[in-house]
């Protein structure tokens, strides 16, 4: 809880200034990129919604990512586009074409293979609870993400606007978690690290990137997604190298199996 709570604090403390710059002195500001617009109650509430969808995503991969090996948790979090696309399917009656059912059908393999890698390491996948927090994380981001398109291309609010106001509407959020997180007598120990305000800064400027290609005009959520979800090859390497993590052949199949489906998907 902590380090969600610092990281986001972080990234919203770097929107503040920009904000209430956009409301002094609107002209001045060094890019049109950095302008927070004046928002209506309906837009505001809308961010709120985001907030919250956000923030529970978060909550729960930090959850798993905290008791899984990385070259695990960041696969299970990559399928995130197999499941926009269901959502899709489902919510908006979209028709996915024959190499993309392809790319979700190995997908799903891939993530079944997983499944038996897992539990070479002790891990039972319905079973852990970590898992569980993991695939949530990853169904509420789908869902975030096709909010995000909402957002940037329906509702039409700025790049700018939807990250510094969710952000800042997260961190009002968590406030209450946090206390309770405090005052938790079977809480753990928590040490303060430089990595928590760095977690916040790339987080800061991967959002800004990813909102910045959504507000394009002609921007395809079945392509951006995808794309974005390929970050699973700096996770493994990460998790191999960095944390001397097991079963390397194994898993790297499995992630060429989803980077696979992924490309197929877009």
């Amino acid at each position: 809880m902590p380090v969600l709570f610092g990281s986001i604090a972080a990234a919203a403390v770097v929107w503040l200034p920009f904000m209430v710059w956009s409301a002094v002195a609107p002209e001045t500001l060094p890019s049109k990129l950095l302008y927070v617009t004046g928002l209506s109650r309906h837009a505001h509430l809308l961010l709120l919604l985001k907030a919250l969808l956000v923030g529970a995503s978060w909550l729960f991969g930090y959850v798993g990512i905290k008791s899984l090996p990385l070259s695990i948790a960041a696969p299970i979090r990559a399928t995130g586009p197999l499941w926009t696309i269901l959502f899709a399917v489902l919510l908006f009656h979209e028709s996915p074409t024959a190499k993309q059912w392809l790319g979700v059908t190995v997908i799903l393999g891939s993530f079944f293979v997983f499944v038996w890698v897992g539990r070479r390491e002790g891990i039972r996948f319905h079973r852990d609870r970590a898992v569980f927090f993991m695939i949530g994380a990853t169904l509420l981001g789908a869902a975030s993400t096709l909010y995000d398109k909402f957002l940037l291309q329906t509702a039409a609010i700025r790049p700018s606007a939807v990250q510094a106001w969710f952000t800042l509407y997260l961190v009002i959020l968590l406030i209450p978690a946090m206390i309770y997180w405090w005052r938790s007598k079977n809480r753990h120990v928590f040490y303060w690290h430089w990595s928590i305000v760095a977690i916040g800064l790339t987080l800061l400027v991967a959002d800004f990137l990813y909102f910045s290609a959504i507000a394009q005009p002609h921007a395809l959520i079945s392509l951006i997604s995808p794309v974005r979800r390929t970050s699973v090859i700096v996770a493994f390497l990460l998790g191999i190298f960095l944390f001397k993590e097991k079963q390397i052949f194994a898993k790297g199949a499995c992630i060429l199996g989803i980077i696979g489906g992924v490309v197929l998907l877009s």
